[in-house]
C-alpha cells in the first residue's frame, strides 16, 4: 500500500543522532508514512541504528559508496513512494508529534500549495536554544501566493530545510537538487518552487535543526566559504533565468536587484557562520560578464550593485565611499533615485537626517 507521505532521511557521520530523528517521527500522531533512511555509506554505527527500529514503515538503504549529500536526497526522493515527501536531516528532529498530521492537513487543504514549511527552532550542544529568526514568516498561519513569497525569498534563504514537505509533483514538475549547488540547493528548490505554486505556512517551531561542526554547511565552510558565496550568486541568477522562461515580468526587477545586492555585500565583505568572504569589483565584474546575456543587462546589474554597496556603506556610517559607489552607479547609469541618494550623502548631516525620516516614514 502506498503511504501518504514520505520521510527521507539522509545520514552520514550522523548515527549517533539518528534514533532521536527516527523516533520523533515515529511518535507523530499520523501515521501513514514511510521513513527512508539514506545511509551514505557512513562508516559509522548508521546500519545498527537502523536496523534497531522494530517497525515495518522504516526503510534502511545504504549506498555502496558515497554519493556525496545532494545525490543523496534525490536518490532518496526518487525511491520514495508517497504523495507528499519531507526531507528531514539524521541530526535534526521533529519537536511536536501533530507537525505531520497538521502539514498533510494543510496540503490536502490547498491543493495549489506546492509545500509547506514552518519556524524552526535551533539546537545548540543538544539543547534548545530559540526560534530562528530568520525562519519566521509571519505572526500566524498562513497561505502565500507562490510569486509572493518568492519575493521574500530572493533576499535570502529563510528556510529550515528540515521544516519543508513538498508535494511529489513538485519535483516531477522542476526537478531535484541541482548538484552543482552544494550550498544553496535547497534554496533555490524554495524559489523556484515559489514561482509555480504557493507556499503554506505554519507560525508554531515544530521542527529543530542542530548548529553543530559536523553539519554540512560547517562541512563546506572548512573547505572553501568561495563555494558558498558562488552558490549565493548561482542561485539568484539562475532564479531570474526562471523567471524570464516563464515571463513574469513583475519579478524580473526584484531578481536584479537581489543579484545587486548579494555582489555589493561579497564586495564590502560577507560573513558565513564567522568566516568572511570578500570579491573585488575585478572579480564581481567578471561574474556579471559571466552571467549576462547582454552589455544592458550588464550595465542595469553593475549599476544596482554599486547602488547597493553605496547604501550598506551609509547604514555602517561611511558616507564618504558611500558617495563614491554612488557616483561610478551614475556614471554607469543614471536613475533618480540614486542621484537623490548621491545628493543627500553630500549634503551631509541634513541629508542623514532626511534619509532616517524617510527610513522611518518608509517603514511606518
Amino acid at each position: 500500500m502506498t503511504p501518504t507521505v514520505s520521510f527521507v532521511v539522509p545520514c552520514y557521520k550522523l548515527g549517533h543522532l539518528l534514533a532521536e530523528c527516527v523516533t520523533s517521527i515515529l511518535s507523530q500522531t499520523y501515521g501513514d508514512f514511510e521513513i527512508l533512511i539514506m545511509d551514505d555509506c557512513s562508516p559509522d554505527n548508521t546500519p545498527e541504528v537502523a536496523r534497531s527500529f522494530n517497525d515495518p514503515r522504516v526503510i534502511h538503504v545504504r549506498n555502496e559508496r558515497n554519493l556525496g549529500h545532494l545525490s543523496n536526497y534525490n536518490k532518496g526522493i526518487q525511491l520514495s513512494r508517497g504523495k507528499y515527501i519531507w526531507l528531514i536531516s539524521a541530526d535534526d528532529r521533529l519537536e511536536v508529534n501533530y507537525a505531520l498530521e497538521k502539514y498533510v492537513a494543510v496540503m490536502e487543504q490547498h491543493p495549489s500549495v506546492g509545500y509547506v514549511c514552518c519556524t524552526g527552532i535551533e539546537l545548540v550542544n543538544g539543547r534548545r536554544h530559540r526560534v530562528a529568526p530568520y525562519s519566521v514568516q509571519a505572526h500566524r498561519d498562513a497561505v502565500f501566493r507562490g510569486k509572493d513569497f518568492l519575493r521574500r525569498l530572493l533576499s535570502s534563504n529563510s528556510i529550515i530545510a528540515a521544516a519543508g514537505m513538498v508535494r511529489r509533483e513538485c519535483y516531477d514538475s522542476v526537478g531535484m537538487f541541482p548538484l552543482d549547488l552544494p550550498y544553496a540547493g535547497d534554496w533555490f528548490l524554495w524559489c523556484v518552487l515559489a514561482l509555480r505554486y504557493d507556499v503554506a505556512y505554519c507560525a508554531e517551531p515544530m521542527v529543530a535543526y542542530r548548529l553543530h561542526t559536523a553539519c554540512i554547511t560547517e562541512r563546506i565552510l572548512d573547505d572553501n566559504a568561495k563555494i558558498c558565496a558562488d552558490n549565493d550568486v548561482m542561485v539568484l541568477w539562475r532564479v531570474m533565468r526562471e523567471v524570464q522562461k516563464l515571463g513574469a515580468q513583475d519579478l524580473l526587477r526584484p531578481c536584479m536587484r537581489a543579484i545587486a545586492y548579494e555582489y555589493a555585500r561579497q564586495l564590502l565583505g560577507k560573513t558565513y557562520r564567522g568566516r568572511e568572504f570578500r570579491r573585488t569589483e575585478q572579480q564581481c565584474a567578471d561574474s556579471i560578464s559571466q552571467f549576462t546575456h547582454c552589455n544592458v543587462e550588464r550595465q542595469t546589474i553593475t549599476a544596482l550593485m554599486l547602488t547597493s554597496a553605496g547604501d550598506l556603506c551609509v547604514q555602517a556610517g561611511a558616507p564618504q565611499r558611500a558617495m563614491r559607489y554612488y557616483e561610478r552607479a551614475n556614471r554607469i547609469r543614471r536613475t533618480t533615485s540614486t542621484a537623490l541618494k548621491l545628493a543627500l550623502v553630500r549634503t551631509g548631516r541634513l541629508g542623514a537626517v532626511v534619509r532616517r525620516c524617510a527610513f522611518t516614514l518608509r517603514h511606518a
